[in-house]
């Protein structure tokens, strides 16, 4: 038992630096190694009050859960020998890290359980929340954009800045003459992630990119080419496929956001107030 107690709160403390620091606890400072650990101490004997609840009845996880989860830990790696060297130095072997994660999942259940008890959302509900909080449903102007982007790297011939400037140069104007073939010149030419979906940068507000390449992208018409754009990544070419303008979303539209908020919400609150009255030993 006290093997098993020790890799529930190393699984914690590693989830807690990388929350709060965003590396592992062996890469913390003294201080803040010391924070991460108490509330792991913490956060483990507060799970252990909610496993011996009575909610916790039935609870399970099902073993095709538990696999998918650790299936989707171990594709962060780029093998199994490296997932297993993480978790040695954190303090954890598979079998332990499998133990722990599968309480995380029983708690996560017992609580999504709780939250069924959330007073229901009525549309009434719904209707004054849209009334009283008109400031949520304003909708700003929105672009949806594509680039082609053509880094510059000085130590690949391909990539200096003189041949990265030709090379987007003839892009810029094949798709200027041709704006249809913008997605096809995207997967081939772009050196973005986005060159998969024809360069597809989605449907964007002011302010989201560079801005260089934002004040382009908002000058543009539906449908119109940029020229070239330098931005600290490159040399860019944007298209603007279509405009959005700012508006209001109506009751209709803002409905099911507002649902799913509110039913959201009440359950956080019906959460909270089970684990406070666990704390509490009531």
């Amino acid at each position: 038992m006290p093997e098993v107690i020790e890799s529930g709160v190393a699984y914690l403390a590693l989830k807690a630096a990388h929350k709060l620091y965003g590396k592992a606890p062996d890469g913390l400072q003294p201080v803040e190694f010391e924070r991460v650990q108490k509330m792991a101490q913490r956060q483990h004997e507060l799970e252990a009050r909610v496993l011996v609840a009575t909610e916790a009845r039935d609870a399970i996880v099902p073993q095709a859960s538990l696999n998918a989860a650790m299936d989707e830990i171990r594709g962060r790696y780029p093998n199994e020998e490296d997932f297993i060297e993480d978790l040695a130095r954190n303090g954890l072997d598979e079998a332990g890290f499998a133990i722990a994660m599968e309480r995380e999942l029983k708690v996560e259940a017992i609580l999504e359980k709780v939250g069924t008890r959330a007073a229901k959302v009525s549309d009434v509900d719904v209707e004054l929340y849209y009334r009283y909080h008109p400031e949520q449903f304003r909708r700003p102007e929105t672009r949806l954009a594509r680039h082609i982007l053509v880094t510059i790297n000085e130590t690949i011939a391909e990539n200096t800045r003189a041949v990265a400037r030709r090379r987007i140069g003839d892009i810029a104007a094949r798709v200027a003459k041709e704006p249809q073939r913008f997605e096809e010149q995207a997967l081939k030419h772009s050196e973005c992630p986005t060159a998969l979906d024809g360069g597809k940068l989605g449907e964007l507000p002011r302010g989201k990119l560079f801005p260089k390449l934002d004040e382009a992208l908002f000058a543009l018409q539906a449908g119109e080419v940029s020229g070239v754009l330098e931005s600290e990544l490159g040399f860019h070419v944007l298209r603007c496929d279509a405009i959005s303008e700012a508006g209001v979303l109506n009751y209709e539209q803002a409905k099911p956001h507002i649902r799913n908020l509110m039913e959201q919400k009440r359950k956080r609150v019906c959460q909270q107030a089970w684990v406070k009255q666990l704390l509490e030993g009531k």
